[in-house]
Formats: structure tokens, sequence, C-alpha cells
């Protein structure tokens, strides 16, 4: 039967074939069907045939046709065919699909429906044939019966399409389904339902399922909704990664994890290079990753921002810009910066994961293959360490980082930037070569810029991995051939990261001494400095067997940093012979430069310490030079030839001897000597010898140094200290060199003398020489003959010294200031030079304070404790910092109430703002929720309140204080407005007939304070809130911008963030009120109405910013808010009108100063300073305008919008006519012209009057 219907289909016409599939049943037509395409061969010959008995245009053949398809669909999904007939099977089916009757294809769908629902189908191959028949519904014309309803052939589909997406989908089949949509017409809503029906599907898919289902669903996102699929992507992973997180911080058992670390992230990095290639083909896809982004950044932080998206945006970085990267990482840290700021922020915003924590965790997860993201992290490194570095200033110095959270966050940006090149360093042995190059090269071709940066990493990759770094060490050898030419900063920092490398790489080693001994006979000063640098670090680091331990003193790079033992490549012999080579080419440096000598003076301490077996030869080097400069005759006054440490070339006087470092060099060495060397051996009277001629040596330079006069150094109060002569700049140097002698000796004999009364008493007849000497400096440079005595001088006192005084001065300055009240201490009468101790024991306090605070945080907690000596100091009772702080705060409170309780001119002002510097300084170290932070502010608060004092320096740091103070526990709003009716009432108002009552709630502010002092100060704090506000105005933005478009998530997310809305309008509306007290206020001309003027522009400017936003979230149902509606109200009534007068308040005030400018004053120098400051502040007149009418225009436009009228209570101004009148013009220019022809006539009469302005100043 089979064959007979095969050799009809082979005849010209079909009439006869059609009969006779007519006569057969349909169970024998699918069982031959069947039986074809078991046996395979003619299966499509056989499926042809069917189909050219059956046509469409009869109701029977389109029937037929039907159950041939349904027969031959489930016979695919069977399994019993071969792969090639159940293809060659879909392609017929494919080819005949658009042949088929409207409804017909309807039916077919719902079959394919159905077998979906059910779980029917067995391997997914006949859903190939799925699109063809979606894509055939949309060329139906005639509407088409789908259920109940009658659809167009597109609205057909789309129901189709919907009920797809609603049904139970197998997870086997989710692959094969998301690829069958690829391939169907999709308009953007019914793309959008298989977005989101695949996206739900992620969570049920295996880990290793989901790359295959990506790629489908970016090929998917061609058709539109690349938004939401990025969106559904990084949502999904983002969620594994935190549940990731916790499982492994967790206590669960670990063999229940769902999925181990390594899988998660080979799927990770799977899918990101899915994206990073359908990025490439499709460009919107990668812009729309970075509004993604960027939208996370201003609203949602936690749901956009995360360790994969950041690796995904990373990989992208060879396709799509970089800078908005860069400026990103900055912003979220500025965005840190102001939460921890501010706890009015705080409590409105949650807290916020570091961005840089995230990103150094795409670092640790790109071990697992992820080359496509190492690249972009090296590059995202170096760009922030390029952009973010330290500076350097016009003298040459780089400005320092301030430890911890003092940072600012363009240098924790530059860190963050380290951090990422360092780890990913360590992690991937591929990209170290590169990584090592470049920031060599940075080294190298930036030393006239600040690369402190890049050696600090350069010194941390060396100490964390020298082994490794040997692969790379022809790199670093060829750094070695620019020594001579980098600057020495640059060279000392270089040759200190690479010591590691040297104690593990001979031929490095070789490679450097063979450099440093070229350029110590360079002509070059520079590359001899160098040379000598470079040999000093080498004596410190290759340590001969025999010397000290190196833990026996502090240092910054030592043996136990290096994981290898040097002694293992260089035995104790050939150490010895190298230092002992290197200390010969020392020597030959005493003949050279002063600069050359002063390093070699300034190292051998250092090198002595770290390589004690050297001790001979530095003492012996010592002992020789020293002695060229000595006077061995015991009676000889004065002890040092001056004289020889000076060149004279001609007209060229220079130093050339530095015999102060030297000498410091020998003190510090004896000391050292005696204290470590000498009692660990026996006495050899070749050592006994050195040591002891040294000794006796500074025991008569003492002796005569005290005896000498300054004449005896020809440095009298009659010598010549000019720098325009040769004596004069010779006497200078000898000055000097002195001052630096006697700062030796000071120490020296400090260090000996044991506390005993006769060294004290040669102590202090040393420093009197000193101090001499440093007058007749001072005095000669104030009368403008000399520019040295204005450079600062390093001081020859080491910290040691520094220290040992300081630990017995410190507590005696504790006790004697809080201890002894002083008045007590003024009737003694005891005064230096106007400072009375008191004053110079607080000034003591509050530097060291200062010192620990700002240099070592880590240790202030030891610092405290030390401070402290509680009563029940037996007991082990845990204090915390806030406590120990809050009892130093209590006595300088004591001392403070003790000074503000004296008569107004008996008031110490100096010692009240040190008191005020030190309690802000110790206010820091409380926690901001402690019962002692709330009695610091309240007593801070109090204080201000209680007391008057026309002090301005102490009125600031007192305001100062409380603001601080205030931010951390909420909004100072309240707080400004109270102040700004204090300003109002003791300025007066612009309208002079309006009588002002006074009010007082903060006595602190009275006449002399209030401008510009407090009005300033309140004017920056009400800029920081506006700051505060303009940045929530912002976020909130971003927020709404990705919150869910369905009305009901919509009114929830609103609902839900409600309270930030509420709380902007509520700060806006107290600062208005501020601002409303400001403009009637009678300001002074000058940094006052300059301040507001544009303070009231920011003002304006954050109100049409949130005018704008209510534009945007505008919904009919919800309306505006009322209270927003109040806030128009109150800027319309309050401040709008009164920034009008108070700009016509500063005209007339500009043309008043004009016609007293002209008429009496005669164009003085004060008229004139007095004129700029005006003009400068009407400069800002035109922006307030322009902000005014901005706010105006958009509350317009939202009126329009809500039906509600905003503009009812905005009166427009009428005074801004900008109209030129030509009569009035010409009256003005004849009256100027009379003016300067009166002014010309009485120049001489009007002379000794003195200018309004001063007058109206009393």
């Amino acid at each position: 039967m089979d064959q007979k219907i095969l050799s009809l289909s082979t005849e010209k016409t079909a009439d006869r074939l059609q009969e006779f599939l007519q006569t057969l049943k349909e169970d024998e037509l699918a069982t031959l069907l069947q039986h074809q395409a078991v046996k395979g061969k003619t299966a499509g010959a056989f499926l042809r045939a069917i189909f050219k008995g059956s046509p469409c245009s009869e109701k029977a053949g389109a029937l037929r046709r039907l159950k041939t398809y349904t027969c031959c669909i489930q016979l695919v999904e069977s399994g019993d065919l071969q792969k090639e007939v159940a293809s060659e099977i879909i392609g017929l089916l494919m080819l005949e699909a658009h042949n088929f009757p409207g409804p017909l294809l309807v039916e077919l769908a719902n079959e394919f429906v159905g077998a979906i629902k059910e779980g029917n189908l067995m391997n997914g191959k006949s859903l190939e044939l799925l699109p063809i028949v979606l894509t055939a519904l949309i060329t139906e014309k005639e509407n088409l019966v789908y259920g109940k309803d009658e659809l167009s052939g597109e609205e057909c589909k789309k129901q189709l399409i919907k009920t797809l997406c609603s049904v139970r989908w197998d997870r086997q089949y989710v692959v094969q389904f998301t690829s069958m949509f690829k391939d169907v017409p999709l308009t953007a809503e019914e793309a959008e339902f298989v977005v989101e029906k695949v996206l739900k599907m992620f969570s049920k898919l295996n880990l290793q399922e989901v790359p295959p289902l990506v790629y489908q669903l970016l090929v998917l996102a061609s058709k539109g909704n690349r938004k939401r699929v990025l969106e559904g992507i990084i949502a999904y992973f983002n969620k594994l990664d935190k549940q990731h997180n916790e499982e492994q911080s967790g206590n669960e058992l670990l063999d229940l994890v769902t999925m181990p670390s390594g899988e998660l992230r080979h799927v990770e990095g799977t899918v990101i290079l899915h994206i990073v290639f359908a990025i490439k083909l499709d460009c919107e896809l990668g812009r729309e990753l970075l509004k993604h982004v960027k939208a996370g950044l201003q609203g949602d932080f936690s749901n956009n921002i995360c360790p994969f998206s950041i690796a995904l945006l990373l990989s992208i970085t060879r396709i799509q810009r970089f800078e908005e990267q860069k400026t990103s990482v900055v912003k979220s840290f500025k965005d840190l910066q102001l939460l921890q700021g501010s706890k009015f922020l705080q409590n409105l915003v949650p807290h916020r994961s570091c961005v840089s924590t995230m990103i150094l965790d795409v670092v640790k997860n790109s071990v697992h293959s992820w080359d496509h993201v190492t690249q972009g992290l090296v590059e995202f490194g170096f760009i922030l360490m390029d952009s973010y570095g330290p500076k350097k200033i016009p003298d040459g110095n780089n400005i320092e980082t301030s430890p911890g959270l003092s940072r600012t966050p363009q240098q924790h940006a530059c860190k963050l930037g380290a951090n990422i090149l360092l780890e990913t360093f360590k992690i991937h042995e591929m990209i170290r070569q590169e990584i090592l190059e470049r920031i060599l090269n940075r080294v190298v071709s930036r030393a006239s810029s600040s690369i402190s940066h890049y050696l600090d990493l350069f010194s941390n990759i060396t100490m964390c991995s020298p082994l490794v770094l040997q692969s790379c060490s022809s790199k670093v050898t060829e750094t070695f051939d620019y020594l001579s030419f980098l600057p020495l900063q640059t060279v000392q920092g270089l040759l200190k990261a690479v010591q590691p490398l040297l104690k593990v790489s001979m031929s490095m080693r070789d490679s450097l001494i063979l450099v440093l001994r070229k350029a110590m006979f360079a002509s070059r000063l520079d590359a001899r400095k160098a040379a000598v640098a470079g040999f000093l670090l080498l004596l410190k680091n290759f340590k001969v067997l025999g010397s000290l331990s190196s833990s026996q003193c502090s240092q910054s790079l030592g043996v136990s940093q290096v994981h290898v033992d040097v002694h293992s490549h260089y035995n104790s012999v050939a150490n010895e012979t190298f230092c002992l080579e290197i200390m010969d080419s020392l020597r030959r440096c005493l003949g050279q430069q002063a600069d050359v000598r002063l390093m070699l003076y300034e190292g051998f301490y250092d090198v002595l310490r770290r390589n004690s077996q050297l001790a001979n030869s530095i003492m012996h080097t010592l002992l020789s030079q020293l002695k060229q400069y000595y006077e061995p005759q015991p009676d000889v006054l004065p002890p040092l030839k001056l004289e020889a440490c000076i060149s004279t070339k001609g007209d060229q006087i220079s130093l050339q001897e530095p015999l102060d470092h030297l000498l410091c060099c020998v003190q510090h060495c004896l000391a050292w000597y005696k204290s470590r060397v000498l009692p660990l051996q026996q006495e050899e009277e070749e050592e006994e010898e050195f040591y002891q001629d040294l000794d006796d040596m500074m025991e008569s330079i003492t002796s005569r140094m005290i005896k000498s006069e300054l004449e005896d150094f020809e440095l009298d109060k009659s010598a010549d200290f000019s720098q325009s002569t040769g004596i004069g700049i010779k006497n200078n140097i000898c000055a000097f060199l002195v001052m630096g002698v006697c700062e030796v000796l000071i120490e020296y004999n400090f260090s000996i003398g044991n506390f005993s009364k006769n060294k004290f008493e040669e102590v202090l007849s040393l420093f009197l020489c000193y101090k001499k000497l440093s007058d007749i400096l001072n005095e000669k440079a104030g009368k403008g003959k000399t520019k040295t005595a204005n450079k600062t001088h390093d001081s020859f006192l080491s910290m040691n010294f520094v220290s040992d005084l300081l630990t017995a001065l410190f507590r005696v300055l504790l006790w004697r200031y809080t201890s002894i009240p002083t008045s007590v201490e003024e009737e003694s009468g005891k005064k230096e030079k106007g400072k009375s101790i008191s004053l110079l024991c607080l000034e003591g306090l509050q530097k060291t304070f200062g010192a620990v605070l700002r240099f070592f945080q880590p240790r202030i907690p030891q610092f405290l404790q030390a401070l402290d000596a509680p009563d029940n100091e037996g007991e082990e009772v845990e204090v915390t910092v806030t406590q120990r702080a809050a009892f130093q705060i209590r006595q300088f409170q004591r001392s403070l109430l003790n000074l503000l309780s004296s008569q107004e001119e008996d008031f110490n002002s100096k010692e009240a703002v040190l008191l005020v510097s030190f309690l802000s300084s110790l206010s820091k170290l409380l926690e901001p929720s402690s019962p002692e932070f709330m009695q610091m502010l309240s007593w801070t608060s109090k204080i201000c309140k209680e007391n008057s004092r026309e002090d301005a320096s102490f009125c600031k740091g007192l305001m100062n204080l409380l603001f601080s103070l205030h931010v951390l526990c909420k909004s100072p709003v309240i707080l400004l407005r109270d102040l700004s009716q204090d300003i109002h009432g003791h300025l007066g108002d612009i309208d002079e007939d309006v009588e002002m009552e006074e009010t007082n709630h903060f006595a602190m502010v009275n006449l002399r304070t209030a401008a510009p002092t407090v009005c300033l100060l309140v004017l920056s704090q009400a800029e920081k809130v506006l700051e505060e506000v303009d940045w929530l105005i912002a976020k909130r933005k971003g927020q709404v911008s990705q919150e869910t478009i369905s009305e009901e998530a919509s009114s929830q997310a609103t609902l839900a963030n409600h309270p930030i809305e509420k709380a902007i309008i509520m700060e806006l509306g107290t600062l208005l009120t501020f601002f409303h007290e400001l403009v009637q206020t009678a300001l002074p001309s000058g940094s006052c109405v300059d301040t507001l003027l544009k303070d009231l522009c920011k003002m304006y400017t954050i109100l049409t910013a949130l005018v704008r936003y209510y534009l945007q979230v505008y919904q009919s149902s919800r309306g505006i808010p009322k209270i927003m509606e109040k806030l128009v109200k109150l800027s319309g009534s309050h401040l709008t009108p009164l920034c009008y007068s108070f700009i016509s308040y500063i005209q007339n005030k500009t043309q008043s100063l004009k016609h007293t400018g002209g008429k009496k004053a005669k164009k003085t120098a004060a008229v004139a300073m007095a004129m700029a400051r005006v003009l400068r502040e009407t400069k800002a007149i035109p922006n307030l305008i322009f902000a005014i009418e901005q706010y105006e225009k958009f509350l317009i436009r939202l009126s329009k919008r809500s039906k509600v009228n905003l503009m009812q209570h905005m009166k427009l101004s009428t005074s801004r006519d900008f109209k030129i009148r030509g009569n009035v013009l010409d009256m003005v220019l004849q009256e100027e012209e009379e003016e300067n022809e009166e002014d010309t006539a009485s120049e001489h009469e009007g002379q000794n009057e003195e200018p309004a302005k001063k007058k109206k100043k009393k």
C-alpha cells in the first residue's frame, strides 16, 4: 500500500493519489507513516506524497495534513527514529506549514502548548516547528477563533505566547524553548513575557545549565528588553554570591552547601564571556550595562553593584570607554565619606557595601580562569593610580597621604588601584611581567612627578614574593641603568624596594654594584649622591656574620621579611669582604662636595645599627675625619676649625664640610656603641683607643664651646650677615654650623648626664649660646638684611632625645596645667615673651596630642591608658577609648570654665582657643552613640548659650566644635535657624524703620561676633546641609528609575521611600526659615553678603531639583504631597520677595558708596577696596535671579501636570526692569561729569577726611 502511494505520487496529476488517500482510514495512514519513518529510507518521499495528495484547498486534505503533522510530531518525539530521518521530517513539516489554513494553525499550535503543559515532550526535537507555526499565524488576515473569542492572527500569536509562558516548563527543555523564541517575530510586550519567564527559570536549573541558557537569552535580547535581561542575569548571580558567602561564613555543615566555590566561579566566568561576546555584536547592550551600573550608584546600590557586575564591567573595557568607571569609584568613596559624617543621612540611607571590597573580591574570584577579567583589572588599577596618585606641591615635596578615614576619596581610589595590582600580581602568573614593566616604566619616565605610590607598590610586590620576581629580573636590572639620571628620592625608594631581590639573586646584586661604581665617578652631583645612597643601603642589608640581631634595633626592612636565608647564598667571609670594599669606596667620598659627605654622615649610624661588625671601620673613619677640624690644644678657643669647613673659590663661598652633621653622626654612633657593643665584648686595647679618643674629644669640645663667646667665632651683633657680601655669606654658614654643633652637644651631654645637675647646667649653657645666635639671626632677618634666617633648618635633636624630654615633661605639663590655677601663676609674674607658663604647658600638650592623633592612630588606646591612672588600677576593668578620652575632656572642661568665669578684660583668648582646639581633638575619640558624647554635646551647647565673649577666634572655635558634634547626632537645621535669628537681632534689619526684638538663643552671638564670624560659619554649615539634600534627591531619582513599571510595585516602592522625601522637604523648609532671617539682616559688605548670595542660589537650584523630581515621578493617582505644597507656599511668601528686597538693599549700598566715594573719599585705597568688594557681590545677583526664575519655570510645569496651582503664592517681582532709558542715562552721565569737576577742585580740602565707610564701622 505504501508502495502504491509512492508510485501514484510520481504521476503528473495528483487526482488518483487524492482518491486513494481518501479511501484510507486514519489509523492505516498513521501505521504506514510510522512504518516508513522507522525504516527510514523513503520516509521523506512518502511524506511528500501525502502532502501532494492532501491539498489545503480542500477540507479533507487540510485535515489529513493536520493528522499527518500530529503523527509526525509524535514519531519525532518518540526517539525511535534515526537523527537524519527525524531532521528530514521536521524540515518537510516546516516547509509545508505556511500552506495551512488559519484555524488549523491555531489547532496545531494548541497541540504544542498542550504537549508542553502536560510534559509529553521526549526530546524536544519537534519544537523547531513551533516558531514556523507562530510566524505563519501573523500572515493570516482573517479573524480566527481562539477559545471563545475571535482574534486576528497577530492577537492569536500573542495569546499563544502568553499561554506558553504561563505553563510549567520542563527544565531540560528550557534552553530549547528559549532558542525557539529567537526565530519568532516578537513585539516588545511578547518579548517581555518570554524574558520574564526565562529569568524565572534560572533558579530551577542546575548551575551548569545556566551558561547555555544565558547565551540563548542574549540572542533573544537583540529583539529588545536588553535592560531587563542584564538586570535579571546580574540579580541572579548577585543572589548566588550572597548565598554562597553566607554559607561559607555560617556554621552550617559544609556538606550541605548548595554549590562549590570553584564551580560557581567557573560558571560566572563563562557567562561573562557570553555577555562580552554579545556586546561586541550589539553595542546597545554595552550601553545598557553602563546605564545599569550608573543607576545603581545613584539609587539602590545593593541591587546593581556587586562583584559579578563589576567583573562584567571590567571585561568590556576594550569595547567601552573606561573613564566613567574611574569616576564612579571615586563617587562611591565620596558617598561613603558623606554618610560617615552625617547622622541625618545615616538614619535615612541603609549601610552601603564598600565598592573597594567588591572589586578586591573580583580579583580573588578571577583565579578561576577569568582571563578576560584580568586584563581589565590591570588597566583599571593603573588608571586609578595614574589619576589619583599624590600630587607634587611647588617646593617639590609630595603631599603626604594621611592614614585611615581621614584620607580623601581620591587617596582611597589610588590605594584601591595599588591593592588591585598587588593582588592580581600574586594570583596571575601570566600577567606579572606586564605589571612589573608598567610599574618600572612609570618610575623611570615620570621622575619629575610624584611616583611614591608606585614605589610603595613595587616594594610590596618584592616583599611578598622575591623568589617569584627572579623570573622578571631582566626588567629590574634594566632599570638600574637609569639610576644615575633619576632624582635622589626616587633612587632611594627604588633601591629600598629592591633589597629582598638582591638577597636572592647574585647576578642582580652584581649588576647594581657595577652601576653604582660607575655613578660614584660621574660628573653629575645627583649621580654621585645616588651611588652613596645605594652603597649605604647595601651595607645595611648585607650583614656580616656576628653582627647584632636585627630585632635589637628598629628597622623598616629585615631579613625576616624575606623567606630565604641570606647565608645560604653568601657566606660570612664573602659578605665581610663585600662590605669592606664598599666602605673603601665610600671613604673616597669624604673628599667630595658637602652634599655627598652629608649623606654619608646621615647613613653611617643606620649602617652601624644594622651591621655592628662594621663598627671598627666606621668609627675609625669618623675619628680621622673629625681630627681634621678639631683643635687638639685644650686651651685654644673655639675648639673647632670653622674656617676649614668653608670653601672659597673666587667670589663663590660655599660649605665644604658639614661639621654639625659629622659631630651628630659621631655622637649617635658613640652612644650606640657604648650601649650595645661594649657590654657584649671584652675590652680590647684597639677598640678602647678610638672609643676613648672620640669620647675625650666630645668632652673637650663641650667644655670649650661653653667657654667660647660669640666674638671668638666672629659672630657677634656687629658681624655682617647680609647675602650680598662674601663676608655675610660666610658668617651665615658659620652661624648655622655653630648652632648645629650646640644642638648636637646638648643631646650628647643630656644622654651621658644621667640627670646630674652639672650636666644640666652645661646643657643650659649650650642652649644659651644657641639662643643668642638664633636671636641675632632673627633680628637681622627682621631688618630685611638676610633671607637665610627665614629658611627652615632641620633640628639635630633626635627623636629619642625629644621623646625622653617629653616623657619627663609631659606629666609635669599635664599636672601643672590641670592642677595650678592660672590666677595663682599670674600672681607669680613668671612670663615667657608674653606667654605664661600655663599657656606654654597647654601648647606642649596640644602639640603632643595632635601628633599622636595624626601619626599614631592605632596606638591611641595605649596612649590614653598611659595618661590615665585610675584608682582601681589593680582591678582588671576594661576601659574603652571613649571613657578614657572623656576623663581627659572633663579636666579641660573645668579649665575652660575657670577661664570663662573671669572678667572680659582678664579673659585669655589664646589659652581659650587652645583649650577649644584640644577639646575638639579629644571629642573625635568619643563614640557618637555613647552617653559621654551626648554629655560633651550638651556641655558645649550650654557654654555657647550662656557665655558671651567678643573674641572672634574663640567664638569660631567653639561654634565649630558645636557643629562638629551636632551633625553626628542629628541634622543641624534647627540650630542654624536659631543662630540666624540671633544674627538678625544683633545686626538689625535691612529696613531701618523696623525695630528688632533681640533674640538670645546663644549668648556667644553678639554684635562683635555675629558678622562675619558666626554668619560665615552658619552659611558654611547650611551649604553642607544643602549638599546632603542634593545627594538625597539624586539618590531618590536613581531609585525611582529602577522601580518596577507595574503600578502596584511602584506605589509600594514610593510608600517605602516616602520618609526620604519627607525628610528632604522638612530640611529645606527649616533651611528656608534660616535664609528668611538672613536676607532681612543688615549684613556688612564683604564675604558675608557674597557667601549668602551664593548659598541662596544653591538653595533655589536644589528646590528646582526637587520640583523636577516630582515632575519625573508624578502620578495622577498620588498627586503632589501636601507637605510639598506647603514648602512651595513658604518659598513664595517667606523667601523670594525678601531676596528681591535684599538685592535692592545691596544695589542701594553700591549707589551710596559710589556717591560717597566720588564726593568725599577721593578714590582712596579704602573706597577702592570697598568698591571691589561690592562689585564682587553684585556679580552673584544675576545668578540668583536666574536660579529663582528656573525654579518658577519648573513650578509652572508641575502645576500644569498636577492641576494644582503652585504659583498662587509666587509674586513675580516688578523691580527687575532692565530697559535702558536714554534720558535717565544722559542725566547720570552729566552728574558724573559734574562730580569729577568738583573732585578736582576740592582735592586738597578733602585729603584729611575719613571715608564714610570707615565712619560706619565704629
